[in-house]
């Protein structure tokens, strides 16, 4: 039963608790929160509505329980978190109010609560709505008179939350309510209010899924017509993208005859805003359209927007030239887009030529070896050379695409050069994508060339002024080892690393036991090398810096499963048990972590 308090609200009378006192005692203080004057009690309460709902069981969930949430989300006077959580909750409560043939009593509160302002509320209901709706038996008494209620209600916010309900009732009820539901829709399309029409051109792509094709024809594209063209760029922005969802419903003749119509209008809208929005959604408008539509129509539109006034549109338009030049022919890319690119790489907006470093690589595949070189290449090294370093960065990150292409001989005498300079990068990101992709680099040019040119630089690397390059650089020996083999890295790699151990400063001493630690991983426990490097690692946890010492134990710890028995026992274990009386107590921390990995 309920009741009144006396301030006139809603309360549940005292669960009965005759039987199983003890397991209803937090229940009833559960049930009593839910008006808790403690914002964070009722949101603590209104998240254990399962838990409540179970404790009731489900004839007291319906008559109890759910209209008691119903007066409290009516009030819309809660924190709009609780009511966030009270949506999110409902929806989850199908089995606790007796399965799906009872689960139309949770559709009245989430109704309720398709009211409030705040656009989360009313989304989460609007999903949970949807999870009733869709075990409910028979959706046509229920699902109908609840969309003509918030579709034609009096509150913007319901009528808004109203739109994406229509898809999944839509396919499951008789002909004449598919009647009024169309009708309905068009309404909304058409509301004197713009976040009215903007949540129905929203929910439009969906409708469209399950609209008979007549209909769709005749009623859903004239609506989205009239939304492409409306007075507010917040609603046209919306229907861009929903252009390509109806491209991919209809056959293409009609798609090429009714929907490009209102993606060529969009594409020379007097907003930015919607500029962008058909720049960002280009590649999937192209997709519903045929090759000679794009190259004779789309193409056009893209060099506009490269070449556009706004900053933000020649951003979203650079990021699909690499997709667009997929989609036509060499000839287009290298006659229309390739000058643009041109412009581009020497836009005065930093952003602008970040996003084209960012898919330039990818061109070549597309346009081939011979205009990869004569074309793109010299394009490449300006970006290298850029003054922004994300530009610099994003080449860095894709020069695998180009090394397929070219072949590493001219890789190596095109970009080369300018990779080896920004090795020393002042932009510590920069020199750490460098390091990154080292080994890459190393796989592809083989060992002869990576001697002469890099081998160096990743010894130099151990001495960084920043941590993060130092441990890539050691954890860059490792990989190294495995693409060139451990006598290799016995030559070229160990020896200087060994050095690096009794170096004046700490920093570089610590580094090398790190890169120690991850070559203990590659270098077989047979080879000549490997006693030296565990004396290495045992030599750290004695040096003076208690810095070296704990980041040696650390290092022991991560090379332990890598060590024979003997070796552990011989040397490393009586180093890290004399560690154990160590002043501080890092060292003796990490010492003790090592010796449990060591021991087992």
């Amino acid at each position: 039963e309920r009741t009144r308090d006396r301030e006139g609200q809603s309360t549940m009378v005292d669960v009965e608790m005759s039987e199983g006192e003890d397991a209803l005692a937090p229940i009833k203080i559960l049930i009593d929160e839910l008006r808790n004057e403690d914002f964070q009690q009722r949101l603590k309460s209104v998240r254990r509505l399962t838990t409540i709902s179970t404790a009731l069981g489900p004839e007291r969930t319906r008559e109890e329980l759910v209209p008691y949430l119903n007066e409290m989300a009516a009030e819309h006077e809660d924190e709009d978190e609780v009511l966030l959580a009270m949506a999110e909750e409902l929806g989850k409560l199908i089995e606790h109010v007796g399965g799906a043939q009872h689960a139309h009593v949770l559709l009245l509160p989430l109704e309720t609560l398709c009211a409030p302002e705040e656009a989360m509320v009313r989304d989460k209901a609007v999903e949970s709505l949807n999870a009733i709706a869709a075990v409910l038996p028979n959706l046509e008494p229920y699902m109908v008179p609840l969309i003509r209620r918030l579709a034609v209600g009096d509150y913007n916010s319901t009528r808004i939350a109203s739109a994406p309900l229509f898809a999944l009732v839509y396919k499951r009820v008789s002909d004449a309510s598919k009647a009024e539901m169309r009708q309905m829709f068009a309404q909304l399309c058409k509301d004197d209010v713009p976040l009215v029409r903007k949540g129905a051109c929203g929910a439009i792509g969906s409708f469209a899924k399950v609209l008979e094709p007549a209909y769709l024809e005749s009623e859903l594209l004239p609506l989205l017509t009239g939304l492409t063209r409306d007075d507010q760029d917040s609603v046209r922005i919306v229907a861009v993208d929903k252009c390509a969802t109806l491209g991919s419903v209809l056959p293409d003749d009609k798609t090429q005859k009714l929907v490009f119509p209102m993606i060529r209008e969009l594409q020379k809208d007097k907003s930015w805003r919607v500029r962008y929005m058909v720049a960002h959604h280009f590649c999937e408008l192209c997709d519903t359209l045929s090759k000679e539509m794009i190259e004779s129509e789309m193409t056009p539109a893209l060099v506009r927007f490269l070449k556009d006034t706004e900053a933000e549109v020649r951003t979203a338009a650079a990021l699909k030239v690499t997709e667009l030049s997929s989609k036509v022919s060499v000839e287009v890319v290298m006659t229309h887009i390739m000058p643009c690119i041109r412009e581009l790489t020497n836009d005065t907006v930093e952003h602008v030529r970040a996003a084209l470093a960012s898919v330039i690589m990818g061109m070549s595949p597309h346009v081939g070896k011979n205009n990869t070189i004569e074309h793109l290449v010299p394009l490449f090294l300006a970006l290298l050379k850029d003054e922004h370093h994300e530009a610099r960065l994003n080449i860095i990150c894709k020069l695998d695409a180009v090394n397929k292409v070219i072949g590493v001989e001219c890789l190596s005498q095109s970009l080369l050069p300018a990779i080896i300079e920004l090795a020393e990068d002042k932009q510590w990101r920069v020199r750490q994508a460098i390091i990154e992709h080292i080994p890459l680099l190393a796989a592809q040019m083989g060992v002869t060339f990576f001697e002469e040119r890099l081998a160096k630089m990743c010894i130099t690397w151990l001495g960084d002024s920043v941590y993060t390059i130092r441990a890539a650089a050691a954890q860059n020996l490792k990989s190294l080892t495995e693409v060139f083999g451990v006598d290799w890295a016995a030559v070229y790699l160990i020896p200087p690393v060994m050095e690096l151990c009794s170096h004046s400063n700490y920093l570089y001493r610590m580094t090398a036991i790190w890169a120690i630690a991850h070559l203990c991983a590659v270098v077989p426990k047979e080879h000549v090398l490997r006693r030296e490097m565990v004396q290495a690692l045992v030599g750290g946890v004695k040096d003076p810096v208690p810095n070296c010492r704990f980041n040696a134990a650390k290092a022991i710890q991560h090379a332990g499963p890598h060590l024979d028995s003997s070796t552990l026992e011989a040397s490393v274990l009586p180093a890290l048990s004399a560690m154990s009386s160590d002043q501080d107590p890092d060292v003796k921390y990490f010492a003790a972590k090592a010796v449990a990995v060591c021991v087992h």
